[in-house]
């Protein structure tokens, strides 16, 4: 066998491993990352949520976030009572009964609130992926986007992992993977800031705790509403002209990107899954 025989063999080998690779991940991984990307009110049904639900159907962590408010009350009662003695201004008891019954309303629905919202952003979702289906004939999923790409990446029958498309096919991979673990992140994150609710709302009554509440309020609004831009992005990879390539490649860079450019928009909790694994390795060196 000579030398070019040997090196065909090679890339022939190379070629395969990865083949393979690329078909597993992509039977198996992107309609889980459709279910993380796509949300609506279900996940608030999940075990989770039902652990926390007593017999008679309402929250029970709601009721633990009454018992602080009936706690703030009586401070507040304290607090009013000590201030005549010590000649300090305090909140009028009609100011603070009124913000006190708001906030009540706003702790005992913040579940029910959550689970309309979620469902308005599914419903506007969805309907900017049917516009998107019935304008490109493609479904605006990221199983739809990746048979896309494959039909790019696979235009010789087989995977060439050494030419343009292999290495797109090899870059497309590496970033929904990313993404794969962005919006995994974000589903847990998502569920745990609803979780917290109730108790966020409360740190409203006093000035000094406020700032919980609006960085927790630009983190959950952030999580929320970047399922509205994910389809709008994928329609216009969708719409590129097959013979484009760098538009193709701009528009999946976007994609990838997309997490930090709306968190520059409302502010937010990172996504940044590359982030952390740099910080992670970098502990390492010496």
């Amino acid at each position: 066998m000579n030398q070019e025989n040997i090196i065909n063999t090679i890339i022939t080998t190379i070629n395969t491993i990865f083949s393979n690779i690329f078909s597993s991940i992509d039977n198996n991984l992107y309609e889980s990352l459709d279910d993380v990307a796509f949300i609506d009110s279900n996940i608030l049904k999940t075990s989770i949520f039902e652990k926390l639900l007593n017999s008679s159907g309402n929250y029970t962590l709601i009721y633990l976030a009454d018992g602080m408010l009936v706690s703030c009350l009586i401070f507040y009662i304290i607090k009013y009572y000590y201030s005549n003695f010590v000649e300090t201004e305090v909140e009028k008891p009609s100011q603070f009964i009124f913000k006190l019954i708001i906030f009540s309303v706003f702790v005992n629905f913040s579940y029910f609130l959550f689970e309309q919202l979620l469902n308005i952003v599914s419903f506007i979702s969805g309907g900017i992926q049917e516009i998107g289906k019935n304008a490109t004939s493609h479904d605006i999923t990221f199983g739809e986007f990746i048979k896309f790409v494959n039909k790019k990446s696979y235009m010789s029958g087989e995977l060439n992992l050494f030419s343009f498309d292999g290495i797109l096919k090899s870059f497309v991979t590496v970033q929904l993977l990313e993404l794969m673990l962005s919006y995994s992140l974000r589903y847990i994150l998502l569920q745990t800031l609803i979780l917290l609710s109730p108790f966020t709302i409360l740190m409203l009554i006093n000035r000094s705790t406020s700032w919980i509440f609006k960085s927790w309020g630009k983190s959950i609004l952030y999580l929320i509403l970047i399922q509205v831009f994910i389809p709008v992005v994928l329609i216009i990879i969708f719409s590129i002209d097959d013979s484009n390539r760098i538009l193709f490649i701009a528009g999946l860079y976007s994609l990838t990107k997309l997490n930090s450019y709306v968190r520059e928009m409302f502010g937010g909790i990172s996504l940044d899954v590359t982030g952390g694994f740099t910080s992670m390795l970098s502990g390492f060196k010496l």
